[in-house]
């Protein structure tokens, strides 16, 4: 007989939720004891010291002496000292000595950044997230009987591309930190085991997960929701069902984040006919966990004020405006988003760009990055990527590129997902499938997520080029009201939306 432990746990986890019913009214309050916390932690670094953090905590505005006297930051700016720190230095960006890294690619300076990911980050901030995540869908849903089995959690790995010689350090996904660093009684409740969850070698790993996780009783799913159709395919496969239903009678919540879950949602409703599925979205980054979606009935998710995350928002499109508290957004503007927090970033730029959907508590969807890019499949590729991979390309097979754009193909039943490139040609290569490899190679050198996504072809496919006729850019940059070609409008190089391409293609076989 199954034990559902669920009413145990269920008061709990609901007061936890109840707590933020008391937000609205008290944003600034809440956010500036963070902040005066925060600078309290950090003024005995090497970076509070530099950065006066003493006498910003002595001043009358706490919130306006910080952001007055401590600079913006973007990841390139802090780099040599997240290295020192990586290499063993303690008391630079937060007290002590940090052994944990999220790496993260996304930047023009090198193939990854790596995200410090402190014992204080994890304790008050990610781990408290995903209690945030689990507390409001057991108030919303107090039918649930998410305890009475597991909860499968998809994470990736550790890895040392920097030959670190520090021992304690450890560089990897965050989910590979956030499972390696759980308490010893999560394992009761979750699949598959740590050295089974940790395998770096996906070939080895899938075919692992499907067997420790087919043969469980799981009720709910972690993960990013590319990664976890793969397997759960698998799974199907293996079990020679047709709906999840028939494995994991008892599945009953994803919680899903990293990606638009809006792609896979037809995909995931016809894995698991049969089921009262509910899914959480969650806003669970590198740098911390910033949102959770609180309402089953609105897909805006819940700015997470107390968790050791101040938060600034600068306009979307204004460069020299001066940043905002959460405490005076305004709804329906879009903003780029800066956060301090007990990970040692201070006023950090994540390149993250937010809608503000309400401001009383804060609400938000993720708007996309403050650069082109593709991230449908976890893969972070972006501008300065595809530039490099190009141009590495075209070296290597003899040609030469007018123009370019590329987008997602989303994975259809029994199709891996891929990257469609649409290329203008000044000297088109002998073999377009040569090209294909040259910069699939080179993508997987220049960006880390986009090679361990390629691993194997598990997750995400290899590129497809397809050649574009002479004069097509230029043909559709004037279709959007642009007179002024060669450089004044340009057709973004990657988009997450494959609205543009999708016309280009048409415009194409005229």
């Amino acid at each position: 007989m199954r034990i559902d432990f669920t009413p145990l746990f269920r008061s709990r986890f609901v007061k936890i939720a109840k707590r933020t019913d008391k937000w609205k009214g008290n944003t600034e309050n809440i956010q500036r004891k963070v902040l005066s916390k925060l600078l309290k932690k950090g003024a005995s670094t090497e970076y509070g010291k530099a950065n006066g953090f003493d006498k910003i905590l002595e001043s009358d505005d706490i919130y306006e002496s910080y952001t007055s006297g401590v600079p913006l930051v973007s990841y390139e700016d802090i780099r040599p000292l997240v290295m020192r720190m990586i290499n063993g230095e303690r008391d630079l960006l937060w007290p002590g000595f940090c052994r944990d890294y999220a790496q993260s690619s996304g930047t023009s300076g090198g193939k990854s950044k790596f995200i410090p990911v402190t014992a204080d980050s994890l304790s008050g901030n990610h781990y408290r997230g995903g209690e945030d995540a689990v507390a409001h869908y057991m108030r919303n849903n107090p039918g649930s009987k998410i305890f009475s089995g597991k909860g499968f959690i998809l994470g990736g790995s550790f890895s040392n591309t920097l030959g670190i010689k520090e021992g304690r350090v450890h560089v990897g996904d965050l989910s590979a930190t956030l499972i390696n660093r759980i308490t010893p009684l999560a394992e009761i409740v979750r699949v598959p085991d740590k050295k089974t969850a940790l395998m770096p070698d996906w070939d080895r790993k899938l075919p692992a997960l499907v067997e420790k996780a087919g043969g469980e009783y799981v009720t709910n799913i972690s993960g990013v929701p590319s990664w976890f159709l793969t397997v759960l395919r698998n799974i199907l496969k293996e079990s020679g069902k047709e709906s999840l239903k028939d494995v994991w009678p008892g599945l009953e919540v994803f919680f899903h984040g990293g990606i638009s879950f809006e792609p896979y949602r037809e995909e995931y409703q016809s894995i698991t006919k049969g089921l009262d599925m509910k899914y959480v979205e969650t806003y669970n980054a590198s740098e911390g966990f910033f949102a959770v979606q609180n309402d089953p009935l609105d897909n805006s998710m819940l700015l997470i004020i107390d968790r050791d995350v101040f938060y600034e928002f600068i306009p979307e499109n204004e460069p020299d405006a001066k940043p905002v508290p959460a405490w005076k957004t305004e709804p329906g503007k879009i903003y780029e988003l800066v956060v301090t927090s007990s990970n040692g970033l201070w006023r950090y730029r994540l390149g993250d760009t937010v809608r503000v959907i309400q401001t009383d508590p804060v609400k938000i969807k993720i708007a996309g990055r403050t650069g082109a890019f593709i991230n449908a499949f976890g893969e972070e590729l972006m501008d300065d990527n595809a530039e490099k991979g190009v141009a590495r390309a075209s070296k290597e097979t003899g040609a030469f590129i007018k123009n370019f754009t590329a987008a997602p193909v989303y994975p259809k039943k029994g199709e891996k997902g891929r990257h469609q490139w649409l290329i203008e040609w000044d000297k088109e290569p002998a073999d377009l499938q040569d090209f294909a490899k040259a910069l699939d190679s080179a993508l997987c050198d220049l960006n880390s997520d986009y090679d361990a996504k390629r691993k194997g072809s598990i997750f995400l496919g290899e590129p497809e080029i397809i050649s574009a006729r002479e004069g097509l850019f230029d043909d559709w940059l004037r279709s959007q009201g642009s007179h002024k070609l060669g450089g004044q409008r340009k057709v973004p190089r990657l988009s997450n939306s494959r609205e543009i391409i999708d016309c280009l293609l048409k415009m194409n076989r005229i």
